[in-house]
């Protein structure tokens, strides 16, 4: 009876937005709509404490009931009507996005062994295809996998490649889905042609062994999506006899394999967010992983090696900031493990490159990153230098272990990302390419400007902002759109945004909050937003967006919010929180519906994530997560505008927790601002694929704010 109630309102709806698309075009006014309302089926959850709690919408969560799917649709029937008039805005700044793209771009190529690899577009692709070039980039083109023609007719396509080490065999990965389900295919280069092997449902690895006949990849669990096998493939052998290299037994735990930098061994890593460890193998005869540190609670490490007979280990033991250690490969526990790059209070060890000459390091200091060269000879180094006051520079593509050249990108709000070779021996370094924007683009129009905000708790937070010059007025006018992530330890950092371009040439201030819960401030950082410290997260985010007000460089008004995933718990959180500071606020797949997530242990990508969140079956973190998870405390209110968006197949945020929650907030929101959710019905977490096809996305967000605000071209 429910799902006929369900189905006779849902047609009521779809009558409704018809006559109201026929009032629009009659008058041009904001259609006087109903939006969908969810049924309410009340559902009792018991926790483990005797906490008792009602959830109306649990229904949602059956992606297979077709009322779920009806629901969905009438919602994003419901936004398509009520944005109908942006239309042409949405248009404009889709053609805008689009312009600014090169069409026919390529990569800078990558040598590796005597091949060129490089990726590159053609004018209307929506993908890359996979290309090499052997001894020289005069020389003749093969391309690994073409993007487009394997994408032609699906809706979504994710695909990337890996070679096999003498360069004659490549694995072709694709998920056409959305789910994070990847089929792996072989083709044979010198032929051109694929094999008959084809392994389904893998989630990661793809390294090959030495001999250039098998590959091993790891294996998810369909149910929790925890990759919990790594298996071996021998080409020309039925994928049903793969023999299983490892099994992760341990259910808080996710596997993956990689190869070290000397292609001599596997590494075989577990981990989940507060710890991990690893195991190695031989790459030319893989036999018994060896365990190299047994699992340590808040230990994480690393391992890779370069040649002789010991381990380079990076490392958190004993060094929150990280270290980097190197242990005799016979003997590579903790006990042995002497450092090359001690601990540093105020210096945070980022990432490391190995070179046969030098070591190359990515360092943050003040929440800025440094790249520094050692050499090993005489451990000389050396600094390369940034000059923009908010920018990221970060180590690239270094495949080649006998090389004096480093390869590493830099990029700030006003820069576009820049790939440089850094010579170490000279110390000279060549601009590669820049990557190119079009449409007009002048940086020298824009400025950036990284300001460090004092918290409530005294903690200063840092904020990157970008404003166009002559649009700016320090004098509290401007609209404002702020943005941040602040989860597992995730820096975000002064990026340049290509589409965001489209905003700033429209007066808004761009701002990125580096928030605790990420490391921009080093490890510290990340432990004061996890766990039982979670709210400090929210309430850097609201402190930030507070002084954009205070200092007049945002309208009181006019400021928008912007987080996606993690960065979505924490939009729905300073939505519960501060409504009355955003005129609107956009998440995308929100993680929102907290305390359901984490109790329930079939759900994917939840077990190992409670030393992030905390373990519900703990009274003390389950009140706390409780205290703030947004769709438990959704109260009868004013909310701001609210743009809310997920994806159907999404396999780490599922799709009814922000269906759940703009469903509970419609019946308790007490203003009539504008409340939409956007269900991308072929696409999973990261939302469309295709680089056209995105923009259509970013084109409505933008809308979105820009019409609150009363710009309309």
């Amino acid at each position: 009876m429910k799902k006929l109630l369900s189905n006779l309102w849902l047609v009521g709806i779809s009558l409704a937005l018809l006559a109201a698309c026929t009032q629009k075009e009659k008058n041009m006014k904001l259609p006087d709509v109903p939006p969908p309302v969810a049924a309410v089926q009340p559902y009792e959850i018991t926790s483990k404490h005797g906490d008792k709690r009602i959830d109306n919408y649990y229904w949602l969560k059956n992606r297979e009931d077709s009322s779920v799917i009806h629901y969905l649709k009438a919602e994003n029937d419901y936004l398509d009507t009520m944005m109908a008039h942006t239309k042409p805005l949405q248009t404009s700044l889709f053609n805008e996005m689009k312009a600014r793209i090169k069409e026919d771009d390529s990569s800078v190529p990558a040598l590796i062994d005597n091949y060129y690899y490089y990726t590159r577009y053609i004018e209307g692709g929506e993908y890359p295809i996979y290309c090499r070039k052997k001894d020289s980039m005069d020389g003749i083109e093969e391309i690994v996998a073409d993007g487009n023609a394997i994408g032609k007719g699906q809706s979504f396509l994710n695909l990337f490649t890996s070679v096999s080490p003498d360069h004659q065999m490549a694995a072709i990965v694709l998920d056409t889905v959305g789910r994070n389900f990847y089929t792996v295919k072989f083709k044979d280069m010198k032929t051109g042609q694929y094999l008959a092997d084809r392994i389904a449902d893998t989630r990661g690895g793809y390294v090959w062994t030495n001999d250039n006949q098998s590959i091993l990849y790891a294996v998810p669990d369909k149910q929790t999506l925890r990759n919990y096998l790594i298996k071996r493939h021998i080409l020309g052998t039925p994928v049903e006899s793969d023999q299983v290299i490892y099994e992760e037994k341990d259910q808080t735990l996710d596997v993956g394999v990689s190869k070290t930098r000397s292609k001599k061994y596997f590494i075989i890593s577990s981990g989940r967010t507060d710890a991990s460890y690893a195991r190695y193998l031989s790459a030319d005869k893989p036999g018994k992983p060896v365990i190299i540190q047994p699992l340590k609670d808040d230990v994480q490490y690393s391992v890779n090696h370069t040649e002789g007979d010991r381990f380079f280990i990076y490392t958190n033991l004993n060094a929150k900031n990280y270290r980097l250690v190197s242990a005799p490969i016979g003997k590579p526990s903790s006990e042995n493990w002497a450092d090359v790059i001690a601990h540093r209070e105020d210096v945070f060890l980022q990432d490391v490159e190995y070179f046969r000459d030098y070591l190359a390091l990515g360092e943050m200091s003040a929440g800025l990153v440094r790249i520094r060269t050692i050499k090993w000879a005489d451990k000389s180094e050396n600094f390369v230098s940034f000059d923009e006051p908010a920018y990221y520079a970060g180590l690239g593509n270094n495949p080649e272990f006998n090389s004096n050249l480093l390869r590493y990108n830099y990029q700030s709000m006003t820069t576009p990302n820049s790939t440089f070779d850094y010579n170490m021996d000279t110390k000279e370094r060549e601009l590669k390419k820049e990557t190119p924007v079009l449409g007009g683009f002048d940086k020298t129009n824009y400025a950036t400007e990284r300001i460090m905000v004092k918290s409530r708790d005294g903690k200063e937070i840092p904020l990157s902002i970008a404003y166009r010059k002559d649009k700016f007025k320090k004098d509290g006018t401007n609209p404002g759109w702020i943005y941040a992530y602040g989860s597992y330890g995730i820096s975000m950092y002064a990026f340049f945004g290509r589409d965001e371009i489209s905003l700033l040439d429209r007066g808004f201030v761009f701002a990125i909050a580096h928030v605790r819960g990420g490391q921009e401030m080093g490890g510290a950082w990340y432990e004061d937003g996890k766990m039982l410290k979670k709210k400090n997260t929210f309430n850097d985010f609201i402190d930030c967006s507070e002084w954009l007000i205070q200092n007049q460089y945002v309208a009181k008004d006019k400021l928008f919010a912007e987080g996606g995933s993690a960065g979505g718990l924490l939009m729905g959180a300073i939505t519960n929180m501060r409504p009355d500071l955003y005129r609107g606020v956009i998440a995308h797949v929100p993680f929102v519906d907290v305390i359901t997530t984490m109790e329930d242990e079939s759900i994917p990508l939840t077990t190992f994530e409670w030393l992030e969140w905390g373990n519900p079956n703990n009274k003390e973190q389950y009140d706390y997560m409780l205290s703030y998870s947004p769709y438990d405390n959704v109260e009868k209110k004013n909310y701001p505008n609210l743009l809310v968006t997920t994806g159907l197949h999404d396999s780490q945020v599922q799709y009814w927790e922000p269906a759940k929650w703009v469903a509970k907030l419609r019946v308790m929101k007490t203003d009539n601002n504008r409340l939409f959710l956007r269900t991308n019905m072929d696409a999973g977490h990261g939302g469309a694929s295709g680089r056209f096809r995105e923009l259509k996305e970013t084109a409505l967000k933008y809308a979105f704010a820009l019409d609150l605000v009363g710009v309309n071209d």
